[in-house]
């Protein structure tokens, strides 16, 4: 649905940056990038692949080894969602 004419999207801290700037979302996205990195050395993906990096119990902070796993993009970003957002991986 289109906006208003005279509509301005707030950027600003206030409005909708706010919330990847809260210190739980910077500490989910770096340990993302942990996980994706700990892939990378040991060879199983690479940049521009084509393939995330997965948790399979759908919790971003803990990158045990036997908690990650390798999926194109395109069947990682497709899972149906639950009433609170969770994951629910078919390979459970």
């Amino acid at each position: 649905m289109p906006s208003s004419k005279n509509y301005k999207r707030d950027y600003s801290d206030k409005g909708e940056g706010k919330y990847d700037k809260s210190p739980k979302r910077k500490a989910a996205n770096n340990a993302r990038k942990r996980a994706r990195y700990k892939l990378e050395k040991e060879g199983k993906v690479k940049k521009g692949d084509g393939k995330d990096v997965i948790h399979k119990n759908g919790n971003p902070t803990d990158n045990r080894r036997s908690n990650l796993g390798v999926q194109k993009a395109s069947k990682n970003r497709s899972y149906k969602r639950t009433k609170t957002a969770r994951k629910k991986n078919p390979r459970d």
